[in-house]
């Protein structure tokens, strides 16, 4: 009985370490399809962040002024009064639409601020241009009895001019501040401003330069 014993462990024994080794196999083949997964998610996550940062990715708005114009120009007694136009043009380069707030407009002369006024709230399409005109009046600004000279590289001069020249220069800032969505969830704070300088010709207040 003994022997027969000895003969049925010796039986079990080869099959019990076949069972051993089979696991092993199984754990090494799960370990390299994680590891392949893995893999596959990092280029994934690596190529959607390629496309957000070269299609996606939110890109301020672009200004640019068209013309500015001053129907109105007078000074009198070391005031200044006139009415102002500006014509902008303003390019969404994004996917989605801008949304726009909190936007303004303003004048200064010698940097002091001559005149502010805020732009209403809209709403541009993303790839599309949008034209937009501010207008104002501002009457009774007291300028400097000397103010500084403007050079006359603005008009393409070569000399200096001051009051004395009948010239003067007004500076516009404008500033647009607002949000782009993408892919439709995220929101995406972008802000985009431009400054100008005006050379006038007193006398007639025609535009003699503009300088952005």
């Amino acid at each position: 009985m003994v022997r027969g014993d000895s003969e049925v462990e010796a039986m079990y024994e080869p099959h019990t370490h076949s069972h051993s080794h089979h696991r092993s196999k199984r754990g090494n083949a799960n370990l390299a399809s994680c590891i392949v997964a893995t893999i596959f998610l990092l280029l994934i996550a690596f190529g959607v962040a390629i496309v957000y940062f070269l299609v996606f990715k939110p890109k301020n708005p672009k200004i640019a002024v068209d013309s500015v114009q001053f129907p109105t120009f007078s000074i009198s007694n070391g005031t200044v009064n006139f009415t102002f136009f500006q014509f902008v043009s303003v390019t969404n380069p994004n996917r989605d639409a801008f949304t726009h707030y909190d936007s303004s407009l303003q004048l200064a002369y010698s940097n002091a601020p001559v005149g502010f006024i805020f732009i209403p709230a809209g709403k541009i399409d993303g790839g599309h241009t949008q034209h937009m005109s501010a207008k104002f009046a501002v009457e009774s600004f007291p300028i400097p009895a000397r103010p500084p000279p403007v050079t006359a590289e603005a008009i393409g001069g070569g000399s200096e001019l001051g009051m004395e020249g009948a010239t003067m220069e007004i500076e516009t800032r404008m500033k647009l501040v607002g949000r782009v969505r993408v892919l439709k969830i995220f929101t995406h704070r972008v802000e985009s401003g431009v400054n100008c300088g005006v050379v006038i010709e007193v006398r007639s207040g025609s535009v003699l330069g503009l300088h952005c």
